[in-house]
């Protein structure tokens, strides 16, 4: 069972650029179908067509398809978000 501190959390991770699926699937143990489902779920229909398609095909979502030289999950000009501050549409 994901806590509502965890959803939000995931659904953060899953807007973030930098974020792969795989960091959330080790934190989480959800596969990328998993956080789809958690964001269709729990996204206004508008910004889940948003989501998609700013996911559809983003190198940097996919730990294969990134370029060896990005070795973090987070830009360091990100900053630091609570969970307990993170606000769904």
């Amino acid at each position: 069972m994901i806590t509502p501190e965890e959803t939000d959390r995931i659904i953060a991770m899953a807007w973030e650029d930098r974020t792969p699926f795989e960091a959330i699937e080790y934190q989480f143990g959800l596969s990328e179908h998993d956080v789809i489902e958690l964001m269709r779920k729990n996204l206004k229909p508008s910004s889940w067509r948003l989501w998609r398609k700013r996911v559809h095909g983003r190198k940097t979502k996919f730990q294969k398809l990134r370029s060896d030289e990005v070795s973090r999950f987070k830009c360091d000009r990100q900053r630091n978000i609570s969970l307990n501050k993170i606000s769904k549409r």
